[in-house]
């Protein structure tokens, strides 16, 4: 990174993020597992089985209501270590004729996080993929869960010359160089859908092309062969002004410009821009809505209190912080959404009314 802006100059921050993250020797994906106890953060599927197995309930009833398609493809995006698919797999059996009807297409770039999954899912007949696009035709289930704000995102200040792009170039030369963030000095080409810089002097906009065009990949192939999309992340609706580019290390806050490739890097997601993505690409948009009101309306207390009944003292105190963390406002019950994306037929379970509809040819 530092050789190339030397090289070339100053990066956008998604270059940043993208040479920090997944770059294939040096990445934070290639040297690390980020997940658990033992990693740096830890997503829903690690905080309780019950999130997984109430994720393939949801995708069986969606199943059954696309009418049993066999075989249908059930794609993850950025599978992590496997324990979102182990535990949906599982729930997925109680569904008469669905868990036979599915074939497993994990898209995931990283061989060490590759091998993981391929622990976690010893005996499954699994197909790994670079990209959505490479997953065979056919009817598609397709569930990503905190994948998207770990996808490069510009960042744009404005400015009275207009949005510019914040960059990250260096300071010092030599072993004394360190990253810092500067400002390009010509308006972005990304700033098209933001307002006027004059009515937002020093306020940050994030964009994130890769974002949309991934919720776009997802929107064509459900238009095109049916199925239902769901995602879940960190985020908004609302227009999102401010820095939301953070890193984290060993479950804590750290610089984000320190030590790349070392802590995890991840930003806000822009479900309006998911959302009018994926309707331009033809599909239907369902949400977002929060995740705790959405878990709850799928069973979660229910379930956590079917295993409260034979838990141990310790495993009870597990399940009740379990239940508070996945579904309190104060918690991630509130800041996490759940987007659906439909294609033609009926609507998700748990939706009624698209927020987004395809628009008509």
């Amino acid at each position: 990174m530092i050789e190339e802006i030397r090289r070339a100059g100053p990066i956008s921050t998604a270059r940043f993020m993208a040479l920090a993250l997944a770059h294939p020797t040096l990445g934070y994906y290639a040297r690390h597992d980020p997940l658990g106890a033992a990693g740096d953060f830890v997503t829903a599927p690690e905080i309780s089985q019950v999130f997984g197995e109430l994720v393939g309930l949801w995708l069986g009833r969606a199943w059954s209501d696309l009418g049993r398609p066999d075989p249908c493809r059930l794609v993850e995006l950025g599978p992590g270590r496997g324990t979102l698919m182990a535990d949906l797999l599982r729930a997925a059996a109680q569904v008469p004729g669905f868990r036979a009807s599915l074939r497993l297409h994990l898209v995931e770039t990283s061989e060490r996080l590759r091998g993981l999954q391929r622990a976690r899912l010893a005996g499954e007949t699994v197909h790994w993929h670079a990209v959505l696009d490479e997953v065979p035709p056919g009817p598609m289930l397709l569930v990503a869960n905190e994948f998207l704000d770990a996808l490069p995102v510009h960042q744009l200040v404005a400015t009275r010359q207009g949005w510019v792009e914040r960059l990250v170039g260096l300071a010092g030369t030599g072993a004394g160089s360190e990253l810092v963030l500067t400002l390009s000095e010509r308006p972005s080409d990304l700033a098209r859908q933001l307002p006027a810089s004059e009515k937002a002097l020093g306020q940050i906009a994030e964009v994130s092309p890769m974002r949309s065009e991934v919720a776009a990949a997802i929107g064509r192939r459900l238009a095109a062969d049916g199925g239902v999309a769901l995602l879940v992340d960190y985020g908004a609706w609302a227009d999102l002004t401010g820095d939301t580019l953070q890193a984290v290390r060993d479950h804590a806050p750290w610089p984000v410009l320190s030590t790349p490739g070392e802590a995890d890097l991840s930003s806000h997601v822009d479900f309006r821009a998911l959302a009018e993505a994926a309707r331009a690409a033809g599909a239907a948009v369902y949400g977002p809505v929060p995740q705790g009101p959405f878990l709850r309306a799928m069973g979660i207390d229910l379930r956590i209190a079917r295993l409260l009944e034979r838990a141990t003292p310790g495993q009870r105190r597990q399940l009740r912080a379990a239940l508070f963390r996945l579904t309190d406002g104060g918690a991630m019950g509130e800041l996490f959404k759940v987007l659906a994306l439909a294609g033609p037929g009926a609507p998700p379970p748990g939706f009624t009314a698209p927020t987004l509809a395809p628009e008509k040819p």
